[in-house]
């Protein structure tokens, strides 16, 4: 009975989280949908109007929105213990590449965003400090899974994603500020570029210390998987 009650409540804390990472994610693609038009005066591409014609500017933007995306409707699959257990080989999968997409892609074409962001040096330390922190909470990650160590393999990809859900808190940070007190452009946007990520980023620790993550983990994955991870990764 313990053991039904318990795949039940798994059950149901996947779909809320699926839900809610689905929401977020639906709502990014219709942000970054008209995008693929590859106009030049689109939405946040009317403030880049000085530095738009760079040609490595423009493939590091592209590249990291659709990139970006992907990795955040991954992680739908990524973070469910119940989909862990059922379907071992979707979560290695799409952790591979989750991984492979923020180390190659999306946190190096964020960097790069980084040195052009609006708001000055101290959004664009922001945004720098945000990407390096992303591509090695994720590398962490990669290096802790391939170790077998997946108490810290958890810890860290909880960080990692915390981080790639910093565009969803952007612009939950913008319209509340915008809504509940009056500042100029340029100070906004540089109060928004650091807490956009690091209250995800607080919130993640304490989620991890209220959790008090054990080697559990470890005995939910199939011994099989497990004895193949560190040549497959």
């Amino acid at each position: 009975m313990l053991t039904i009650l318990q795949q039940h409540k798994s059950k149901v804390k996947t779909l809320l989280w699926g839900g809610l990472i689905c929401f977020f994610s639906i709502q990014m693609t219709n942000i970054v949908w008209p995008y693929t038009s590859w106009r030049w005066d689109v939405d946040f591409l009317m403030t880049k109007q000085w530095v738009i014609h760079l040609d490595h500017y423009r493939l590091a933007f592209y590249a990291h929105i659709f990139s970006s995306l992907l990795v955040m409707a991954s992680g739908i699959f990524l973070f469910s213990n119940f989909v862990l257990k059922k379907w071992p080989m979707i979560h290695r999968n799409l952790g591979k590449m989750y991984v492979g997409l923020v180390l190659f892609i999306s946190a190096p074409s964020g960097l790069i965003m980084s040195y052009y962001a609006n708001g000055g040096w101290m959004a664009q330390t922001s945004f720098v400090i945000l990407s390096v922190l992303w591509w090695w909470f994720t590398y962490q990650g990669y290096r802790t899974a391939r170790n077998l160590d997946f108490k810290a393999h958890k810890k860290w990809m909880m960080r990692s994603y915390a981080l790639t859900l910093s565009a969803i808190t952007l612009r939950l940070c913008q319209m509340m500020l915008g809504y509940f007190i009056y500042l100029d452009p340029v100070t906004q946007y540089i109060l928004v570029s650091w807490g956009s990520w690091m209250v995800n980023l607080l919130l993640a620790e304490l989620w991890i210390v209220r959790l008090k993550i054990y080697p559990g983990l470890l005995s939910t994955i199939p011994s099989s998987l497990s004895i193949s991870l560190k040549q497959d990764l």
